[in-house]
């Protein structure tokens, strides 16, 4: 535990308590949580690996599943690099780059569109009949119908960073998870960051997402690939990306709450960390601020979310409509707020052992108290 004098150690208490409070309610069996503004930091682990009385405690080295964080980590910021070297037009057309996913009404569909969920693609590819692998995963992109006219409807969706990670992998000419170390994670120092974990370290160092349903289900789950017991501990939560092989843009990167304190310390430092340059300040601006179409209501930036419904929670009762961030399905969350220069990140395997844990209410209350820390420090 790290605390700074210039954060109200009795607001930070609070922090404490409502993560404590989850963890008592078993909302989640564990967590890490990082706030910084300047040099002032605070971070701490909180409760165990799982819920059995012999699990591991978690601590601010445990390695999480960050799920859609991926799509801010990697995939939105890997499209940027690309545009700025003019390997990416953001306002071209889908098809210029997957000509094979011309018809359906996919042919109004942007870059643009892609990065700001308003595609008109649904929210997920179908689990059914069985498939397998990337170029499966392209194929059953490209066969979506639009649903609403490219750039008149917010939804989020998967498939649109999906058909971004491939984007990356198609105009870099190397996979995705090459990109992200060679290009992101390696310069950031963000050295416990990374697709497939397992590959580079035991499974013992991460936390747990699910297990397997002991008994057979009475109707299908997303997860009945999963033999009966077992759990996923390094291996990708997400059911789309397993099926792809554990990388994709939507989700797949593993994190600890040092490493995406990091990329975050980055955006405040407009693209540069310690002298290492990431993206250019104008990157970080389409990134961080409203890109959306006129007329949407949702704000999105090409990548962080900013005023969609997705962001009430996070963004809590006192940050402002200008900050940014995104979340994770399995209990993450990135939210950093440029007017007063502070940011947040809380990682937890909520979704242990069957994702069944809400935890949305915490996360209105981590945003509202880490404002009011940060509040506490500039009066």
């Amino acid at each position: 535990m790290t605390i700074e004098p210039q954060f109200n150690p009795e607001r930070v208490t609070a922090i404490d308590d409502a993560i404590d409070a989850a963890i008592a309610a078993r909302k989640l069996p564990g967590a890490v949580y990082h706030l910084e503004r300047g040099v002032a930091h605070y971070q701490r682990a909180y409760g165990k690996l799982d819920y059995e009385e012999s699990a591991v405690a978690v601590t601010q080295d445990t390695v999480f599943d960050v799920a859609s964080l991926s799509k801010v980590l990697v995939t939105a910021p890997a499209v940027l690099m690309l545009a700025e070297e003019g390997k990416v037009d953001l306002e071209a057309p889908l098809t210029r780059y997957f000509p094979e996913c011309d018809g359906s009404g996919k042919e109004a569909i942007t870059i643009r569109h892609l990065l700001t969920h308003v595609s008109g693609l649904k929210s997920g590819l179908p689990a059914k009949p069985a498939w397998q692998g990337q170029t499966a995963a392209l194929g059953l992109a490209c066969a979506q119908t639009v649903t609403h006219p490219p750039g008149s409807f917010f939804r989020y969706s998967d498939i649109n960073y999906i058909l971004l990670g491939l984007l990356v992998e198609r105009t870099a000419d190397m996979p995705l998870d090459r990109f992200a170390q060679e290009r992101i994670f390696a310069p950031l120092g963000m050295r416990h960051t990374g697709y497939r974990p397992l590959e580079r370290m035991s499974a013992a160092a991460i936390a747990p997402t699910q297990r397997g349903a002991s008994e057979p289900a009475q109707l299908p789950t997303a997860h009945g690939d999963l033999a009966p017991g077992a759990p996923l501990q390094g291996v990708v939560h997400d059911p789309t990306v397993r099926r792809m092989g554990g990388v994709a843009g939507s989700a797949g990167v593993f994190s600890t709450v040092g490493d995406v304190a990091r990329f975050g310390r980055m955006l405040l430092g407009n693209g540069a960390l310690d002298g290492v340059r990431i993206l250019k300040p104008e990157s970080v601006r389409l990134l961080t601020t409203v890109q959306s179409p006129p007329g949407i209501a949702a704000l999105r930036g090409m990548g962080m979310d900013i005023d969609s419904p997705f962001a009430k929670r996070p963004r809590g009762d006192l940050y402002p409509v200008g900050s940014y961030g995104h979340t994770g399905f399995t209990g993450c969350i990135l939210w950093v707020d440029p007017q007063s220069q502070s940011f947040y990140v809380f990682l937890s395997n909520r979704v242990y052992p069957d994702d069944g844990s809400v935890v949305l209410p915490l996360y209105t209350q981590l945003g509202t108290l880490s404002a009011q820390v940060v509040r506490g420090a500039l009066q």
